[in-house]
Order: C-alpha cells, then sequence, then structure tokens
C-alpha cells in the first residue's frame, strides 16, 4: 500500500479544513492583539511617551506574530488552491490594501522614533492605526462575503469568472451585512488589543485601554448577536443535493448545490456545533467583565476564547461550504471539492506535524522571555534602543 493511503481523501480533506481554522485562529490571537494596539495608539496615548510604551508591548513579538498569517495563506495556497484562484481574484483589491497596510505597518515601527519631532511622530502613529484597524475591518468584511456568497463561476476549464467590473469588485464587497460583519471583527480585536495592553501596559495606557476594551467588547457581543440574527432571517444559505463525492476528484462542477433555506439548519443537523457561538459569547462577556475588574491574565485567555469561539462558529455553520457562489451554486467550492490531491494533503500533514509543534514552542519561548510590563520608565531610559 502506498504510504498515503493509510489515511482516506476525505479524512485528509477534514483534517486540513480544520488546520485552516487553526491557523486562521491562531493568526487572529496573536496578530490580532497587534492590531488591536495599531487601532488602539492615538486614543491611548495622548503623549509620546505613552504611545511608546503602547507601541514596544507588540514591538518584540509583532514580526513573529505574522507568521500565522504567512502559513495560513500558504495553507490556502498549497491546499486548497481553488480557493486560493477564486477568492484572491475577487478579493484582489481588498487583498491589495490590506497588505499596503500591512507594509506600512513595519515601516511605522521602524521608522517612528528615528526623529525627535512630533509631526513626524503623529504621521507615523496614524499609520500604525491604519496598519491595525483597515486589516481588522477589511477580514471582517471578507468572512461576510463569504457567508452572503461571492457572484463568480467556473468554466469547464475550472477558470473562475467574476460579474462586475475591476472597480465594482471591491465596493461589491461593502454590503450592510458584511459591513457589519467588519464591525464585529474590529471591535472584537479592539477588545483584544485592550486585554493586551492591560496586561503589558502601566499607568494611564492601561487604564485607557480597558476602558475602551469595555466598549468594543460589548460592541462585539451585540454585533455577532445582530448577525446571527440577520443569518437566520434574512440571508439565504447553500445546500448540496444528493450524494456527496466525499473521495471524489477535486472539480466543484461535479457536485449538485442548490441556495436556500438557513445557514443556520446546521445547528439542527449538527446540535454539538453551538458549543462556539456559546464560547463566544462566554468568552466576550469575561473579558468585558476582566477588563472592568482590571484583571490581566485571565482576561486576555478570555479574550482569546471569544475570537476562538467566533472563528469557530462561521467555519462550522458553513460546514461543508468554502466559498459558496451566488452566480451559479454548482461552482461554490466545498471540503470535498476544492483541495489539492490525496498525496499532496498527506504530505503536507507530514511536514505539519513536523513543524507546527516547533512554531508553537518558539512562540511560548519568546513570550516567556518577554514577560512583563512596559513602562514609562522603561522607555525614557532606553530612548534610543526601544521603538
Amino acid at each position: 500500500m502506498i504510504l498515503y493511503q493509510l489515511i482516506e481523501f476525505d479524512v485528509l480533506r477534514v483534517i486540513w479544513w480544520v488546520l485552516l481554522g487553526v491557523l486562521l485562529i491562531g493568526f487572529a490571537l496573536t496578530d490580532g492583539f497587534d492590531m488591536g494596539v495599531g487601532a488602539l495608539l492615538p486614543f491611548v496615548g495622548k503623549t509620546d511617551v505613552e504611545r511608546r510604551v503602547a507601541i514596544n508591548t507588540v514591538g518584540p513579538v509583532w514580526e513573529g506574530n505574522q507568521v500565522w498569517f504567512i502559513l495560513g495563506g500558504g495553507a490556502i495556497f498549497a491546499a486548497w488552491p481553488p480557493l486560493y484562484a477564486v477568492s484572491f481574484s475577487g478579493f484582489y483589491l481588498a487583498m491589495f490594501v490590506v497588505l499596503a497596510a500591512f507594509i506600512v505597518r513595519p515601516v511605522a515601527f521602524k521608522y517612528r522614533s528615528k526623529r525627535d519631532d512630533a509631526r513626524w511622530r503623529m504621521a507615523w502613529d496614524w499609520a500604525l492605526f491604519a496598519g491595525g484597524a483597515v486589516p481588522a475591518l477589511l477580514f471582517g468584511v471578507a468572512v461576510g462575503n463569504v457567508l452572503l456568497g461571492v457572484p463568480f463561476h467556473l468554466t469547464d476549464a475550472l477558470m473562475p469568472m467574476y460579474d462586475g467590473s475591476f472597480a465594482t469588485k471591491f465596493l461589491g464587497l461593502l454590503r450592510p451585512f458584511a459591513l457589519l460583519s467588519g464591525v464585529v471583527s474590529l471591535s472584537m480585536l479592539l477588545m483584544h488589543g485592550a486585554a493586551w495592553l492591560s496586561l503589558k501596559a502601566d499607568g494611564v495606557v492601561a487604564r485607557r485601554a480597558r476602558r475602551i476594551g469595555i466598549v468594543a467588547g460589548l460592541v462585539a457581543a451585540v454585533g455577532y448577536a445582530l448577525a446571527g440574527l440577520w443569518l437566520a432571517f434574512g440571508i439565504d444559505g447553500f445546500q448540496i443535493v444528493g450524494e456527496v463525492a466525499a473521495n471524489g476528484p477535486s472539480n466543484p462542477l461535479h457536485t449538485e448545490v442548490a441556495r436556500g433555506g438557513s445557514w443556520l439548519s446546521a445547528y439542527a443537523a449538527r446540535p454539538w456545533i453551538a458549543l462556539a457561538p456559546i464560547l463566544a459569547f462566554i468568552g466576550i462577556l469575561m473579558a468585558v467583565s476582566g477588563l472592568r475588574a482590571g484583571r490581566e491574565v485571565s482576561t486576555l485567555l478570555w479574550s482569546k476564547l471569544g475570537i476562538a469561539g467566533i472563528i469557530s462558529s462561521v467555519g462550522l455553520t458553513m460546514f461543508p461550504f468554502i466559498l459558496p457562489s451566488t452566480v451559479d451554486p454548482n461552482s461554490s467550492l466545498t471540503v470535498w471539492d476544492a483541495s489539492s490531491s490525496h498525496q499532496t494533503l498527506f504530505i503536507m500533514l507530514v511536514v505539519a506535524v513536523i513543524f507546527m509543534p516547533l512554531i508553537l514552542a518558539y512562540t511560548a519561548w519568546v513570550y516567556k522571555v518577554l514577560w512583563g510590563k512596559v513602562t514609562e520608565a522603561d522607555v525614557t531610559e532606553n530612548s534610543h534602543s526601544v521603538y
């Protein structure tokens, strides 16, 4: 027997669907508080020293946290090539804006404190704000569009084709439900950034962050509840019609899909997935309670739980769909027909089993070494060696 046949094709597909979710959650839990701190920067720091305190809470770790973003993109490219092709061609302008924000952010980190000039530093502070707030908003908008369905179809040669002009591809993403999803994403990461600052910063920066984080957490909870109601009563879901070829070839056109019903019917078919939104609400509300009470470590952990619950609930609600099509439902991408080959998924799994524990161990070691608060005294005494 060939080695990769030890694991069935359908099992490998589900494993890589789970791993993709893990990578996306890992990105949100780590780089998420980086983005949150950046978006909070103009509001938690009123003086240059206060802003440098906020910046230096994430300064030593933000580059390592972006490994999760690279891993997520690489996993989509290697394990789900049709998803990579369809999503990147349709969300091209939005992706460009996100990447531009991610490019501006490291430049701002590196150059912000190179000149002792108030206007220079203020400009880079707003660049850090954009580098945090814009991706946080657009990632949520993208998730909202995935739930709504995307206007593409596949040709017989499996080439993705989109309706509309190049410009309307971006403007068409800004639909009301997608914008609500963007607000949930942004407020969720603002809460997460506030929880991080509560743990890592000291004095007035931490107090301001806690006040803003409480509001952001409540907005996230209310927005998430509204999005759930909207999904239940205002948005059509997608369903696979007939038998599913779980071990079949990766050709979405071989699967018959119908649009109708509700996404939330998945909770009737698989009641256990209700655990995800329950954990989302518990995590958010406990994080808000922790911010109000001034708790630190537990607040960050509750914030992580809330984020993991929100992201998990989207994937579990949509399963087995990954990217549905509103133009031609039969072109929709699912777990069963949008993956790489059996052998490719197996080889990638072996690589992941080897390297994922190394990445987790290294990340844990870095956070242990860098444990402790950043104070104003730390910044002023090491003015030329910190951000």
